[in-house]
């Protein structure tokens, strides 16, 4: 049995799960915050072996309430992220202000890692309130720990993500969907539990001082990936190029809704593409290679998509 012990922001989302049921089946003692423990805590203890998991709830980020937590931890890992605002400055309060915080407090306690989860293809960013407050964010756990790890995913998805899910939808419902910015833009999306594997990996090496661009095996555009949803959830849509103007005006008001689907800042981020960057190594360069396939992927889960759901005959392209 190993000795560490794992203290986990963000535990409740689909990285964070999948990572304490990676840790804990490896025998890592994990202290999970979560906003929530009476929503969420059901779920969490359901991903663990017993008494590999201890759930601390935090409401806010009390600042005694987090030296104490992080001053009994070996390895602090950061998850924390939004995609969209609720309230003014919520960017630069979780992406930016938060991880600062948690940095020095790391630092203070001499912990022996600090792993914050960042974004890549954000460097050129700049017109974007979210890419600016997540750069900002690296550059305060640079400065305060400097043994700190960030890695730096593509999209992550999986069953519980809210980006192949949402999508499938969308696609679903609608007579056609539209294409932003010609629906060019390049991702290189990773399925969430390569991404952990990457995350155990910088727990257990010696790897100090990193900065890991995280990349699945595919380089897939917009359009690639909305044509492999639709044939995986067996649909087929008119796919529209939408003119910028008119998707400005679209994102304007989706972002009005509860749960926005398109934000006028996630219009601006979509300009840039999301691939390696050249700035910085990626997880294959260390060796971390990540091997499941996009659309071999979603076929596990796209059924529930389709008509006439699990028993729907699948189309073979």
């Amino acid at each position: 049995m190993k000795s560490k012990e794992i203290l986990l922001f963000g535990a409740s989302g689909q990285i964070g799960r999948n990572l304490i049921r990676k840790l804990t089946k490896i025998n890592y003692k994990v202290t999970a915050v979560t906003r929530n423990i009476h929503r969420n805590g059901y779920l969490l203890k359901t991903q663990a072996n017993p008494g590999y998991l201890e759930l601390v709830e935090l409401k806010n980020f009390n600042s005694d309430r987090i030296d104490d937590l992080i001053k009994n931890c070996s390895i602090c890992i950061n998850l924390i992220g939004i995609l969209y605002e609720k309230n003014k400055d919520q960017f630069k309060i979780i992406h930016t202000n938060l991880p600062d915080m948690l940095s020095q407090k790391a630092n203070k306690y001499n912990i022996e890692k600090f792993i914050h989860l960042s974004s890549l293809g954000i460097e050129n960013a700049t017109d974007s309130k979210y890419a600016t407050s997540k750069l900002d964010g690296e550059k305060k756990v640079i400065k305060n720990f400097k043994n700190s790890i960030i890695l730096k995913p593509s999209i992550v998805y999986s069953v519980d993500d809210k980006f192949t899910t949402n999508f499938m939808t969308l696609l679903s419902r609608l007579p056609f969907m539209p294409l932003y910015y010609n629906g060019k833009t390049k991702f290189t999306p990773i399925h969430v539990t390569d991404l952990v594997e990457i995350l155990c990996k910088t727990i257990e090496s010696k790897h100090n001082k990193l900065i890991l661009e995280c990349i699945g095996p595919e380089v897939l555009s917009f359009k690639d990936i909305i044509n492999l949803l639709l044939n995986s959830i067996n649909k087929k849509r008119l796919l529209l190029p939408l003119p910028i103007q008119i998707a400005k005006m679209t994102a304007k008001i989706l972002q009005i809704l509860p749960k926005p689907l398109l934000t006028e800042d996630q219009l601006r981020l979509l300009k840039y593409d999301n691939v390696k960057s050249g700035l910085y190594k990626t997880n294959y360069d260390l060796g971390y290679n990540a091997n499941k396939m996009f659309k071999s992927e979603v076929d596990k889960y796209s059924y529930n998509w389709r008509t006439g759901g699990q028993f729907a005959k699948q189309n073979d392209t």
